[in-house]
């Protein structure tokens, strides 16, 4: 999939890894419709973005995943800003074990609802133009992390349900490939605030803390080049790609039917 003028969404796209993948979409021809709660920041990544690539390529809009009223009114602004969607960059998400409720409302639930209002646009079945959904799942998600429980059964959800619905999109001609990243350990806010976010296993922090030291941190620009080889790459459905110490894994998994 050649990127000039497609348009995508992305959710968490303020900082981090949501930025970077942003940043790596508009780099390579896309127009980028931001989706975040942090209004301050994503205004300002806006402002740094317009002087770059021009105030018509991105739209900021601030938006919950675990709203459904929100995330139906961004997609369609996005679709009256820029005429369609074509690429969903699921990746909003955080990790709090104290907060356990809220960490599997926004990293699960919240993509779920996001992949099901955007399939409503993009469904070829529907009218809509097909493409591409990428979530941002996390290593976590495909083996067990024992210093935080909830966040890792939240991502092998994300993983889960990419896969089944690569398997779906397939089976029922919704023109519409769905894959995930699998990042390490990221530079990012939610990495540096592990210690203090796991809650009732907060005793195992300095397991963590050895774990972080051990595979090291990546960039979230490492993660943004896996995430566009994903939505560019039109043989790659189904897919999760491990990501850390600079080098990428794709995991495979058996097809049961």
């Amino acid at each position: 999939m050649a990127l000039n003028d497609k348009v995508a969404v992305v959710t968490g796209a303020a900082q981090g890894i949501g930025r970077a993948i942003t940043e790596i979409l508009l780099q390579n021809g896309a127009k980028v419709a931001l989706l975040d709660v942090k209004e301050t920041e994503a205004k300002t990544l806006k402002k740094a973005l317009d002087k770059q690539y021009g105030q018509e390529k991105s739209l900021f809009l601030k938006c919950n995943v675990e709203s459904e009223e929100q995330i139906k009114a961004a997609l369609q602004r996005t679709v009256e800003t820029f005429g369609g969607i074509d690429i969903v960059c699921n990746n909003a998400g955080i990790l709090n074990e104290g907060e356990w409720e809220k960490t599997v409302s926004i990293n699960l639930v919240g993509h779920i609802k996001v992949a099901f209002l955007a399939l409503q646009h993009m469904n070829k079945l529907t009218g809509g133009r097909g493409g591409v959904m990428v979530g941002t799942a996390s290593m976590a998600g495909l083996g067990p992390f024992f210093t935080c429980p909830v966040y890792s059964a939240t991502k092998h959800g994300v993983v889960g349900f990419t896969r089944s619905m690569a398997m779906a999109s397939t089976a029922s001609g919704y023109g519409i490939r769905f894959n995930a990243v699998c990042p390490g350990f990221v530079q990012t806010d939610l990495q540096a605030n592990i210690p203090v976010n796991l809650g009732q296993f907060s005793q195992l922090r300095d397991i963590a803390k050895q774990l972080e030291e051990k595979m090291g941190i990546i960039t979230p620009s490492v993660v943004a080049e896996c995430v566009l080889e994903l939505v560019t790459d039109e043989t790659k459905n189904g897919e999760a790609i491990l990501v850390k110490h600079n080098e990428k894994t794709y995991v495979p998994f058996p097809n049961p039917i």
